[in-house]
Protein backbone atom coordinates (compact mmCIF):
# COMPACT_ATOMS: atom_id res chain seq x y z
CA UNK A 1 0.00 0.00 0.00
CA UNK A 2 1.63 2.95 -0.99
CA UNK A 3 2.03 6.32 1.16
CA UNK A 4 2.15 9.29 -1.04
CA UNK A 5 3.40 12.66 0.16
CA UNK A 6 0.96 14.70 2.18
CA UNK A 7 -0.91 17.38 -0.17
CA UNK A 8 -4.46 18.00 1.24
CA UNK A 9 -5.92 19.82 4.30
CA UNK A 10 -6.40 18.05 7.53
CA UNK A 11 -9.04 16.17 7.92
CA UNK A 12 -12.02 17.24 10.30
CA UNK A 13 -14.90 15.10 11.84
CA UNK A 14 -17.80 16.95 11.34
CA UNK A 15 -19.97 18.47 13.45
CA UNK A 16 -23.08 16.51 12.29
CA UNK A 17 -23.48 12.96 10.55
CA UNK A 18 -21.65 9.84 10.69
CA UNK A 19 -17.66 9.98 10.86
CA UNK A 20 -16.11 8.92 7.51
CA UNK A 21 -13.69 5.99 8.37
CA UNK A 22 -11.43 4.58 5.95
CA UNK A 23 -10.40 1.03 6.58
CA UNK A 24 -6.85 -0.11 5.48
CA UNK A 25 -6.91 -4.26 5.49
CA UNK A 26 -10.19 -5.71 5.77
CA UNK A 27 -9.45 -9.39 4.85
CA UNK A 28 -7.88 -11.67 7.83
CA UNK A 29 -8.62 -9.69 11.32
CA UNK A 30 -9.85 -6.89 9.02
CA UNK A 31 -13.31 -8.48 8.61
CA UNK A 32 -13.88 -8.29 12.60
CA UNK A 33 -13.13 -4.15 11.58
CA UNK A 34 -15.53 -4.25 8.70
CA UNK A 35 -18.29 -5.85 10.93
CA UNK A 36 -17.39 -3.44 13.47
CA UNK A 37 -18.10 -0.73 11.16
CA UNK A 38 -21.25 -2.41 10.16
CA UNK A 39 -22.47 -1.95 13.51
CA UNK A 40 -22.05 1.21 14.62
CA UNK A 41 -22.50 2.55 11.15
CA UNK A 42 -26.47 1.49 11.77
CA UNK A 43 -25.71 3.48 15.00
CA UNK A 44 -25.12 6.56 12.96
CA UNK A 45 -21.95 6.66 14.10
CA UNK A 46 -20.16 6.18 11.44
CA UNK A 47 -19.93 5.90 7.42
CA UNK A 48 -17.56 3.47 5.89
CA UNK A 49 -16.00 6.13 2.88
CA UNK A 50 -13.12 3.32 1.36
CA UNK A 51 -11.50 0.76 2.00
CA UNK A 52 -7.79 0.20 0.83
CA UNK A 53 -7.16 -3.03 0.14
CA UNK A 54 -4.28 -4.66 -2.72
CA UNK A 55 -7.51 -6.67 -4.06
CA UNK A 56 -10.92 -4.97 -3.87
CA UNK A 57 -13.61 -6.44 -1.53
CA UNK A 58 -16.72 -7.71 -3.22
CA UNK A 59 -19.87 -6.42 -2.95
CA UNK A 60 -20.55 -9.71 -0.90
CA UNK A 61 -18.00 -8.28 1.56
CA UNK A 62 -19.33 -4.79 1.25
CA UNK A 63 -22.85 -5.68 2.32
CA UNK A 64 -24.47 -3.06 4.19
CA UNK A 65 -22.16 -0.76 3.51
CA UNK A 66 -22.99 1.15 0.60
CA UNK A 67 -21.15 2.58 -2.34
CA UNK A 68 -17.45 2.45 -0.45
CA UNK A 69 -14.63 3.57 -2.53
CA UNK A 70 -11.56 1.65 -2.90
CA UNK A 71 -8.07 1.98 -3.45
CA UNK A 72 -4.70 0.30 -2.69
CA UNK A 73 -3.46 3.65 -2.56
CA UNK A 74 -3.51 4.87 1.85
CA UNK A 75 -2.80 8.42 1.11
CA UNK A 76 -4.97 8.91 -2.03
CA UNK A 77 -7.92 7.19 -0.42
CA UNK A 78 -7.98 9.33 2.74
CA UNK A 79 -7.76 12.42 0.30
CA UNK A 80 -10.68 11.52 -1.80
CA UNK A 81 -12.88 10.19 0.30
CA UNK A 82 -12.31 12.98 3.08
CA UNK A 83 -11.85 10.50 6.09
CA UNK A 84 -11.40 12.06 9.17
CA UNK A 85 -10.64 8.70 10.46
CA UNK A 86 -8.51 5.68 8.96
CA UNK A 87 -8.53 2.05 10.93
CA UNK A 88 -5.32 0.46 10.25
CA UNK A 89 -5.30 -3.29 10.58
CA UNK A 90 -2.41 -4.54 8.00
CA UNK A 91 0.48 -6.38 8.43
CA UNK A 92 2.73 -4.98 11.18
CA UNK A 93 5.97 -3.80 9.60
CA UNK A 94 3.61 -1.18 8.02
CA UNK A 95 1.68 0.39 11.09
CA UNK A 96 4.37 2.67 11.81
CA UNK A 97 4.18 4.28 8.14
CA UNK A 98 0.24 4.24 7.64
CA UNK A 99 0.12 5.58 10.87
CA UNK A 100 2.06 8.93 9.75
CA UNK A 101 0.39 8.47 6.18
CA UNK A 102 -2.87 9.27 8.18
CA UNK A 103 -2.00 11.49 10.86
CA UNK A 104 0.07 14.06 8.45
CA UNK A 105 -3.34 14.70 6.64
CA UNK A 106 -5.01 15.87 10.21
CA UNK A 107 -7.12 11.82 9.86
CA UNK A 108 -7.73 10.34 13.14
CA UNK A 109 -6.70 7.04 14.22
CA UNK A 110 -7.59 3.18 15.22
CA UNK A 111 -4.69 1.30 14.97
CA UNK A 112 -4.04 -2.21 15.19
CA UNK A 113 -1.68 -3.99 18.29
CA UNK A 114 0.94 -4.19 18.18
CA UNK A 115 1.55 -0.44 17.11
CA UNK A 116 4.87 -1.27 15.93
CA UNK A 117 7.32 -3.95 15.51
CA UNK A 118 10.31 -2.20 17.10
CA UNK A 119 10.70 0.65 19.94
CA UNK A 120 12.22 3.20 17.77
CA UNK A 121 9.81 2.82 15.42
CA UNK A 122 6.83 3.20 18.01
CA UNK A 123 8.38 6.32 19.21
CA UNK A 124 8.87 7.70 15.95
CA UNK A 125 4.88 6.69 14.76
CA UNK A 126 4.10 8.55 18.39
CA UNK A 127 5.88 11.74 17.57
CA UNK A 128 4.41 11.64 14.17
CA UNK A 129 0.91 11.36 15.74
CA UNK A 130 1.89 14.32 18.47
CA UNK A 131 2.89 16.56 16.29
CA UNK A 132 0.38 16.58 14.00
CA UNK A 133 -2.22 16.45 16.66
CA UNK A 134 -4.70 13.98 16.16
CA UNK A 135 -6.26 10.82 18.44
CA UNK A 136 -4.42 7.95 18.41
CA UNK A 137 -6.38 4.74 19.52
CA UNK A 138 -4.21 1.59 19.71
CA UNK A 139 -5.97 -1.74 19.37
CA UNK A 140 -6.04 -3.67 22.65
CA UNK A 141 -9.89 -4.39 22.95
CA UNK A 142 -9.65 -5.92 25.95
CA UNK A 143 -8.21 -2.48 28.00
CA UNK A 144 -11.83 -1.31 26.76
CA UNK A 145 -13.21 -3.70 29.20
CA UNK A 146 -15.38 -2.10 32.20
CA UNK A 147 -13.53 -5.00 34.61
CA UNK A 148 -10.23 -3.20 34.70
CA UNK A 149 -11.21 -0.51 36.22
CA UNK A 150 -13.39 -2.59 38.68
CA UNK A 151 -9.92 -4.70 39.40
CA UNK A 152 -8.41 -2.09 39.93
CA UNK A 153 -10.65 -1.12 42.66
CA UNK A 154 -11.05 -4.05 44.34
CA UNK A 155 -7.20 -4.57 44.48
CA UNK A 156 -6.94 -0.81 45.82
CA UNK A 157 -9.55 -1.74 48.54
CA UNK A 158 -7.67 -4.62 50.04
CA UNK A 159 -10.20 -7.12 48.72
CA UNK A 160 -7.32 -9.77 48.51
CA UNK A 161 -4.45 -7.89 50.68
CA UNK A 162 -0.97 -7.31 49.80
CA UNK A 163 -0.57 -7.35 45.95
CA UNK A 164 1.84 -9.99 45.07
CA UNK A 165 2.07 -10.04 41.57
CA UNK A 166 0.25 -10.27 38.13
CA UNK A 167 0.56 -13.63 35.86
CA UNK A 168 -0.97 -14.14 32.48
CA UNK A 169 -1.58 -17.61 30.62
CA UNK A 170 -2.69 -18.31 27.24
CA UNK A 171 -2.75 -21.94 25.90
CA UNK A 172 -4.10 -21.66 22.14
CA UNK A 173 -3.72 -23.70 19.29
CA UNK A 174 -2.87 -22.69 15.62
CA UNK A 175 -2.28 -25.06 12.50
CA UNK A 176 0.40 -25.14 10.22
CA UNK A 177 -2.13 -22.70 7.90
CA UNK A 178 -1.72 -20.17 10.17
CA UNK A 179 1.94 -19.63 9.62
CA UNK A 180 1.14 -19.52 6.00
CA UNK A 181 -1.25 -17.28 5.89
CA UNK A 182 1.00 -14.11 4.38
CA UNK A 183 4.77 -13.76 4.12
CA UNK A 184 5.10 -12.15 7.14
CA UNK A 185 3.98 -14.72 9.41
CA UNK A 186 5.79 -16.30 11.99
CA UNK A 187 8.58 -14.29 11.07
CA UNK A 188 10.91 -12.16 13.35
CA UNK A 189 12.01 -10.63 9.91
CA UNK A 190 11.22 -10.05 6.39
CA UNK A 191 13.68 -8.48 3.74
CA UNK A 192 15.58 -6.99 6.26
CA UNK A 193 12.28 -5.55 8.32
CA UNK A 194 11.39 -6.12 11.80
CA UNK A 195 8.17 -8.02 11.57
CA UNK A 196 8.41 -10.26 15.19
CA UNK A 197 4.80 -11.82 15.08
CA UNK A 198 5.17 -14.41 18.01
CA UNK A 199 2.93 -15.26 20.34
CA UNK A 200 2.93 -12.60 22.79
CA UNK A 201 3.80 -9.79 20.83
CA UNK A 202 0.62 -10.95 18.47
CA UNK A 203 -1.90 -13.32 19.07
CA UNK A 204 -1.21 -13.21 22.33
CA UNK A 205 -0.48 -9.58 22.93
CA UNK A 206 -3.17 -8.64 25.02
CA UNK A 207 -2.63 -10.82 27.68
CA UNK A 208 0.84 -8.56 27.99
CA UNK A 209 -0.84 -5.71 27.74
CA UNK A 210 -3.85 -6.52 30.06
CA UNK A 211 -1.18 -7.51 32.87
CA UNK A 212 0.28 -4.68 32.53
CA UNK A 213 -2.61 -2.34 32.87
CA UNK A 214 -4.05 -4.28 35.49
CA UNK A 215 -0.45 -3.57 37.22
CA UNK A 216 -0.48 0.06 36.20
CA UNK A 217 2.31 -0.04 34.92
CA UNK A 218 1.49 1.21 31.13
CA UNK A 219 4.06 3.73 30.56
CA UNK A 220 7.65 2.84 28.77
CA UNK A 221 9.08 4.71 31.70
CA UNK A 222 7.70 2.01 34.09
CA UNK A 223 9.30 -1.43 32.94
CA UNK A 224 12.66 -1.74 34.96
CA UNK A 225 13.76 -4.81 32.77
CA UNK A 226 12.14 -7.76 30.88
CA UNK A 227 13.40 -11.61 31.09
CA UNK A 228 12.26 -14.05 27.98
CA UNK A 229 12.28 -17.27 27.34
CA UNK A 230 11.27 -17.90 23.64
CA UNK A 231 10.86 -21.46 21.97
CA UNK A 232 9.25 -22.78 18.81
CA UNK A 233 7.82 -26.17 17.98
CA UNK A 234 6.60 -24.87 14.74
CA UNK A 235 8.94 -24.85 11.68
CA UNK A 236 8.74 -20.69 11.60
CA UNK A 237 11.16 -18.13 12.63
CA UNK A 238 9.20 -16.82 15.35
CA UNK A 239 8.30 -18.35 18.80
CA UNK A 240 5.14 -20.22 19.13
CA UNK A 241 5.77 -21.10 22.84
CA UNK A 242 7.37 -18.37 25.34
CA UNK A 243 7.14 -16.35 28.77
CA UNK A 244 8.33 -13.48 30.07
CA UNK A 245 9.03 -12.02 33.18
CA UNK A 246 8.70 -8.21 33.68
CA UNK A 247 10.09 -6.05 36.82
CA UNK A 248 9.04 -2.59 37.26
CA UNK A 249 10.43 0.66 38.53
CA UNK A 250 7.96 0.49 41.60
CA UNK A 251 9.43 -3.28 41.75
CA UNK A 252 6.05 -5.33 41.04
CA UNK A 253 6.81 -8.55 39.21
CA UNK A 254 4.43 -9.89 36.09
CA UNK A 255 4.69 -12.67 34.49
CA UNK A 256 3.16 -14.23 30.50
CA UNK A 257 3.10 -17.44 29.38
CA UNK A 258 1.37 -18.45 25.88
CA UNK A 259 1.85 -20.91 23.48
CA UNK A 260 0.07 -21.60 20.28
CA UNK A 261 0.86 -25.37 21.13
CA UNK A 262 -1.81 -26.16 22.98
CA UNK A 263 -3.39 -30.06 23.87
CA UNK A 264 -6.76 -28.33 25.19
CA UNK A 265 -7.08 -24.91 23.74
CA UNK A 266 -8.58 -22.48 26.64
CA UNK A 267 -9.59 -18.61 27.20
CA UNK A 268 -6.41 -16.57 28.11
CA UNK A 269 -6.39 -14.82 31.06
CA UNK A 270 -4.43 -12.74 33.81
CA UNK A 271 -4.39 -13.43 37.18
CA UNK A 272 -3.76 -11.06 40.17
CA UNK A 273 -2.23 -12.17 43.30
CA UNK A 274 -2.47 -11.06 46.89
CA UNK A 275 -1.92 -12.17 50.22
CA UNK A 276 -5.00 -13.10 51.12
CA UNK A 277 -6.83 -13.84 47.55
CA UNK A 278 -6.60 -13.53 43.96
CA UNK A 279 -8.47 -12.34 41.04
CA UNK A 280 -8.90 -14.25 37.48
CA UNK A 281 -9.93 -11.60 34.79
CA UNK A 282 -10.94 -13.85 31.30
CA UNK A 283 -10.60 -10.78 29.29
CA UNK A 284 -11.80 -12.00 26.01
CA UNK A 285 -14.91 -12.62 28.10
CA UNK A 286 -14.92 -9.47 30.24
CA UNK A 287 -15.26 -12.04 32.88
CA UNK A 288 -13.64 -11.81 36.43
CA UNK A 289 -13.73 -14.24 39.60
CA UNK A 290 -12.66 -13.23 42.80
CA UNK A 291 -11.60 -15.42 45.23
CA UNK A 292 -10.69 -14.25 48.96
CA UNK A 293 -10.11 -15.74 52.46
CA UNK A 294 -13.48 -15.76 54.65
CA UNK A 295 -15.63 -15.55 51.67
CA UNK A 296 -16.69 -17.78 48.81
CA UNK A 297 -16.33 -17.25 45.42
CA UNK A 298 -17.84 -14.26 43.46
CA UNK A 299 -18.17 -14.42 39.57
CA UNK A 300 -19.04 -10.85 37.39
CA UNK A 301 -18.94 -9.92 34.02
CA UNK A 302 -18.92 -6.71 32.87
CA UNK A 303 -19.63 -4.61 30.12
CA UNK A 304 -16.44 -3.29 27.50
CA UNK A 305 -16.27 0.00 25.50
CA UNK A 306 -15.35 -0.50 21.99
CA UNK A 307 -12.22 1.28 21.11
CA UNK A 308 -13.98 2.94 17.71
CA UNK A 309 -16.99 3.64 18.94
CA UNK A 310 -14.55 5.20 21.93
CA UNK A 311 -12.68 7.23 19.03
CA UNK A 312 -15.93 8.88 17.89
CA UNK A 313 -17.09 10.14 20.99
CA UNK A 314 -13.69 11.61 22.37
CA UNK A 315 -13.66 13.06 18.70
CA UNK A 316 -17.22 14.63 19.82
CA UNK A 317 -15.76 15.46 23.52
CA UNK A 318 -17.96 12.84 24.82
CA UNK A 319 -15.04 10.81 26.40
CA UNK A 320 -11.40 10.56 26.91
CA UNK A 321 -9.55 7.97 24.70
CA UNK A 322 -8.92 5.09 26.55
CA UNK A 323 -5.71 3.44 24.62
CA UNK A 324 -3.14 5.86 23.63
CA UNK A 325 0.26 5.48 22.14
CA UNK A 326 1.63 6.55 25.52
CA UNK A 327 -0.87 4.10 27.26
CA UNK A 328 1.29 1.11 25.79
CA UNK A 329 4.73 2.01 25.52
CA UNK A 330 5.44 -0.36 29.13
CA UNK A 331 3.98 -2.90 26.21
CA UNK A 332 6.61 -2.24 23.49
CA UNK A 333 9.19 -2.49 25.98
CA UNK A 334 8.28 -6.02 26.24
CA UNK A 335 8.01 -6.33 22.22
CA UNK A 336 11.82 -4.55 22.03
CA UNK A 337 12.92 -7.03 24.76
CA UNK A 338 11.76 -9.67 22.25
CA UNK A 339 13.12 -8.43 19.28
CA UNK A 340 16.44 -8.06 20.84
CA UNK A 341 16.46 -11.68 22.43
CA UNK A 342 18.42 -14.24 20.81
CA UNK A 343 16.47 -16.40 17.72
CA UNK A 344 13.55 -18.60 19.59
CA UNK A 345 15.09 -22.21 20.48
CA UNK A 346 13.58 -24.81 18.31
CA UNK A 347 12.08 -27.70 20.40
CA UNK A 348 13.41 -31.08 19.97
CA UNK A 349 11.35 -33.31 17.56
CA UNK A 350 10.62 -35.60 21.20
CA UNK A 351 9.08 -32.62 22.65
CA UNK A 352 6.36 -32.16 20.44
CA UNK A 353 3.89 -33.91 17.76
CA UNK A 354 1.65 -33.29 14.72
CA UNK A 355 -2.44 -33.87 15.21
CA UNK A 356 -5.08 -33.25 12.23
CA UNK A 357 -6.30 -29.24 12.81
CA UNK A 358 -9.05 -26.92 11.49
CA UNK A 359 -7.44 -26.90 8.16
CA UNK A 360 -3.94 -28.21 8.06
CA UNK A 361 -1.83 -30.38 10.66
CA UNK A 362 -1.01 -28.48 14.31
CA UNK A 363 2.12 -29.14 16.34
CA UNK A 364 1.20 -29.75 20.16
CA UNK A 365 3.57 -29.61 22.93
CA UNK A 366 2.73 -32.38 25.31
CA UNK A 367 2.51 -30.84 29.02
CA UNK A 368 2.62 -27.07 28.04
CA UNK A 369 -0.85 -26.58 29.02
CA UNK A 370 0.30 -27.08 32.60
CA UNK A 371 3.26 -25.34 32.46
CA UNK A 372 1.77 -22.00 30.98
CA UNK A 373 -0.92 -22.33 33.93
CA UNK A 374 2.12 -22.92 36.43
CA UNK A 375 3.69 -19.90 35.28
CA UNK A 376 1.02 -17.96 35.84
CA UNK A 377 0.17 -19.11 39.05
CA UNK A 378 3.99 -19.04 39.97
CA UNK A 379 5.30 -15.91 38.32
CA UNK A 380 8.05 -18.51 37.15
CA UNK A 381 9.84 -18.69 34.17
CA UNK A 382 9.72 -22.27 32.20
CA UNK A 383 13.15 -23.09 32.49
CA UNK A 384 12.52 -22.92 36.61
CA UNK A 385 9.63 -24.73 36.53
CA UNK A 386 11.56 -28.25 35.23
CA UNK A 387 10.67 -28.44 31.70
CA UNK A 388 13.24 -30.56 30.30
CA UNK A 389 13.13 -28.57 26.54
CA UNK A 390 13.86 -25.17 28.19
CA UNK A 391 16.60 -26.35 31.05
CA UNK A 392 19.65 -25.25 28.79
CA UNK A 393 17.99 -21.87 27.38
CA UNK A 394 19.66 -19.11 29.15
CA UNK A 395 17.47 -16.22 29.98
CA UNK A 396 17.76 -12.79 28.24
CA UNK A 397 16.86 -9.74 30.67
CA UNK A 398 17.28 -6.16 29.22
Amino acid sequence: MSTAPASVPAAVPSAQGPLPVVLAGARGHGRWHLENIRRLQAKGLVRLAGVCELTPLTAEELDGHGPVEQSPDFAALLASTGAAAAVICTPIPTHADLALTAAERGVHLLLEKPPAPSYAEFQRMARGVATAGVACQIGFQSLGSHAIAAIRELVAEGAIGEPMGIGAGGAWARDEAYFRRAPWAGRRRLDGVDVIDGALTNPLAHAVATALALDGATRAGDVASVETELFRANDIESDDTSCVRITTTRGSTVAVAATLCAERPDEPYVLVHGSSGRITFWYKQDRVLLQRAGHGPSEVLYDRTDLLENLVDHLAGRADLLVTPESTGAFMRVVEAIRLAPDPVPLPSGAWRTEPGESAPRRIVPGVDGLVAAAADTLALYSELGASWALSEEVTAS
